[in-house]
């Protein structure tokens, strides 16, 4: 997979910043709003794990997934279903698979004009070196909420505790994978959003990418 040209900013530089975080922790919303207000381009890095996720539920082996998916696929809105989650997490605790989505994050993160990376591996694993470090994260009831809200447009039977219990599920399985848990960057600046509005987090975050500039 080979990344595409993305947003374009107005320096000719390389400036990456990785934000981290578990599902639901708004760390997708704050990531497209500093991208936009620095003018770098963005990946969700979670979809491509969705996309491999997505082939697997159709049958297909995870490593041949993961060597064959194309940008377009991830534009598929059926990536943000419930059940296409629960199989990303599955598949992104596979060593090969993690390797074989490695370098298109990397030379994501490096191209010219800056770039932003959410994911749950990018200031550890992916981008140890970049010049911001985000980790954003929430309480569990919170992060409960605002993802039974959204996917209730896909299922409208989905239940509260449903939601809770796989969320839960999916942080135990990100954080205790051998390959790349989910843990903070030694260097990373928190923001807990639990109590925080939307302008309230991407100022914080905003603010603390500023002062690496």
């Amino acid at each position: 997979m080979r990344p595409g040209a993305g947003a374009s900013s107005p320096f000719l530089m390389t400036f990456t910043v990785a934000i981290d975080g578990p599902a639901a922790s708004g760390k997708g919303t704050i990531a497209r709003a500093v991208a936009a207000h620095f003018g770098f381009a963005h990946l969700d890095t979670g979809l491509l794990y969705r996309g491999v996720g997505f082939r697997v539920m159709q049958g297909e082996d995870p490593l041949n997934a993961a060597e064959n998916l194309v940008a377009e696929e991830l534009k598929n809105p059926e990536l943000r279903g419930a059940a296409v989650s629960q199989w990303a997490s599955k598949v992104a605790v596979l060593p090969e698979v993690r390797a074989a989505l490695l370098d298109f994050q990397r030379a994501f993160a490096r191209r010219l004009g800056g770039a932003v990376l959410d994911g749950r591996d990018i200031g550890t694993v992916i981008c140890p070196a970049a010049e911001a470090k985000l980790f954003v994260t929430a309480s569990d009831a919170t992060r409960a909420r605002r993802r039974h809200k959204e996917l209730l447009d896909h299922d409208p039977d989905i239940t509260f505790d449903t939601v809770l219990s796989d969320l839960r599920e999916r942080d135990r399985r990100d954080s205790e994978r051998s390959a790349a848990p989910l843990v903070p960057a030694d260097d990373a600046i928190l923001i807990d959003t639990s109590d925080m509005s939307i302008d309230a987090a991407v100022a914080a975050a905003i603010a603390a990418i500023a002062n690496r500039q």
